[in-house]
């Protein structure tokens, strides 16, 4: 038998919170919530990708070992955008040269600009000048 890929079909987010996660993620998006199911809230499906945001009674607790990279033509613009949204910037990460982000429960994100991106042998950026 002969077996295709797999694909990833939903991405879920953990969330003490998911209706405020998922009004977050929304608005930076601009996927509205379609469903609300038992603990799930989802934002519409698009590119074929699901994304629901999970109730769960532990808030984060660590770094994320996983993480989205969303693009954006202005980063700088949009991080102006993230913090009124009610995320914030992560400092710490500034050293890598990458807009590190965190929603309001704390997931890392990254904003990229839309293009190419230019990345050293130590895995740093450089596009916030």
């Amino acid at each position: 038998m002969t077996h295709s890929p797999m694909r990833i079909n939903t991405l879920i987010v953990d969330a003490t919170d998911p209706e405020r996660l998922a009004t977050f993620w929304s608005e930076l998006l601009g996927r509205p919530i379609v469903a609300r199911m038992g603990p799930y809230v989802w934002l519409r499906r698009e590119d074929g990708l699901g994304l629901g945001f999970q109730q769960t009674a532990e808030p984060k607790s660590s770094k994320n070992r996983m993480h989205f990279d969303v693009t954006s033509p202005d980063p700088a613009v949009e991080q102006q955008r993230v913090e009124m949204l009610g995320g914030r910037r992560l400092e710490q990460y500034a050293g890598g040269g990458f807009l590190v982000m965190a929603d309001p429960e704390g997931n890392e994100f990254c904003i990229i600009p839309e293009g190419p991106l230019e990345i050293d042998d130590m895995g740093r950026a450089n596009y916030l000048v």
